[in-house]
């Protein structure tokens, strides 16, 4: 059994993924925003690359029945529904809705997963249930890689961190596994932060800079583990919830 942990997705060749079961994580603030959606009871969240993409595929769907959502650079796109704030995702406004929806990093990440055997969308504020499921993964014989988002194609600490917490329970949890560096060094991150994962947000350039523009909130949601306790799994070109240790037929 292996954990690999990609720091950010230009780490990844070809074949990197084929045959996984792949976790990708944009904790601040993509990966959490999309538990959210999911657990108010969204129908789907469907991610895209570029915001022209996005609006175009919004008119194939019926009047109230979609919403499109999204940033570019931290704050909402013009003319969007909904912004990237976990805390916008509300039942009372994405209960049954399809989200259509494209962020700066975290949807890129994810499109660049697409062909792994399975990928979870995963968070700090989803990440018991993602867990059960990566060690499901694991007792089944699949390796499993961990995909950080990035900020701008760098490595940042909040994905960092949030990798390391599960590579961390995942080592601890089977003997026999064989982690990457990235796995090693995101574990001692994770350690040397614990539980203050809000301390660990204010140490992260991106933390800082969300900070500044006023998403304090948001830092607090995204820093709470099992906020949104839901397992987000995308294939098809969507995302949805699954039962807890369920798959999809995958992509």
């Amino acid at each position: 059994m292996r954990l690999d942990v990609f720091l950010a997705p230009s780490e990844l060749n070809p074949t990197a993924l084929d045959g996984r079961v792949v976790a990708v994580i944009d904790v601040l603030r993509a990966t959490t925003t999309i538990a959210a959606a999911l657990f108010a009871g969204a129908r789907t969240v469907i991610p895209f690359l570029q915001t022209e993409h996005a609006v175009r595929a919004a008119r194939d769907y019926e009047r109230g029945t979609v919403m499109l959502a999204g940033e570019r650079q931290m704050r909402a796109i013009p003319g969007f529904d909904l912004g990237n704030s976990p805390l916008e995702f509300t039942a009372a406004r994405v209960a049954n809705q399809t989200v259509l929806l494209t962020t700066t990093n975290g949807t890129k990440a994810l499109l660049a997963c697409e062909n792994a055997k399975t990928v979870l969308v995963a968070s700090y504020a989803n990440f018991t249930v993602t867990l059960e499921r990566l060690q499901v993964a694991l007792e089944a014989g699949d390796d499993v890689a961990i995909v950080c988002a990035s900020h701008e194609g760098m490595p940042c600490l909040e994905d960092a961190g949030c990798a390391g917490r599960f590579a961390g329970a995942l080592e601890a949890a089977n003997d026999a596994l064989i982690v990457n560096d990235a796995a090693q060094l995101c574990g001692l991150l994770s350690l040397q932060y614990g539980d203050d994962i809000v301390r660990l947000f204010g140490a992260a350039a991106h933390g800082r800079a969300l900070h500044k523009a006023g998403f304090k909130n948001d830092l607090y949601a995204c820093a709470t583990v099992d906020l949104y306790p839901v397992l987000a799994e995308f294939g098809n070109r969507a995302i949805v919830a699954r039962a807890a240790g369920v798959s999809g037929a995958g992509v």
